[in-house]
């Protein structure tokens, strides 16, 4: 079933080195931290895909934002590292996440949505890991690469979206 979906077809076509890596996300499965633990990954290299609206709508492009699983957003910093201090950001709903990417949520992939009209972000702490786990555009599939393969497909901006916490994992 992973060899269909848009992202890792994209990822074979562009022979880009990545591992696909599937689980039950019909069970205990209720964010990306669960998911980190069903792959068997460390939770700081599971990277979960956020939907981010511009406020007004039309000041620009809907913002994809991967962040680290157990981190959360912080959308002034966000706005801060974008250079739109003055621009109100607010998550989507549920509803408007999936009305605009067409996936569910968590399921929201950057891979499978790439020039579908969203500004794609990856967190700064991404740059110190080798690989990063994200998903592969549906639920209970994650698809495992190089965070430098990442963002020079998806031509990722590298912004400060979280503020540093001291119990990682």
């Amino acid at each position: 079933m992973a060899d269909q979906l848009n992202s890792t077809r994209l990822l074979q076509a562009r022979k880009i080195q990545h591992v696909v890596k599937t689980y039950d996300a019909t069970g205990a499965f209720h964010s990306a931290t669960d998911a980190a633990a069903l792959i068997g990954a460390p939770v700081a290299s599971v990277y979960k895909t956020l939907v981010v609206l511009r406020e007004p709508a039309q000041a620009g492009k809907p913002l994809l934002v991967l962040i680290a699983a157990q981190r959360e957003v912080d959308l002034k910093l966000l706005a801060k590292s974008l250079g739109e201090a003055k621009q109100k950001l607010r998550m989507a709903t549920q509803r408007e996440a999936e009305a605009l990417t067409g996936l569910q949520v968590g399921g929201i992939s950057a891979l499978a949505l790439l020039n579908r009209g969203f500004e794609i972000c990856v967190d700064e702490p991404a740059l110190a890991l080798a690989q990063i786990h994200i998903s592969a555009g549906q639920r209970g599939v994650d698809v495992q690469l190089a965070v430098k393969d990442l963002i020079a497909l998806t031509r990722a901006k590298t912004v400060r979206a979280t503020r540093d916490t001291r119990n990682e994992e």
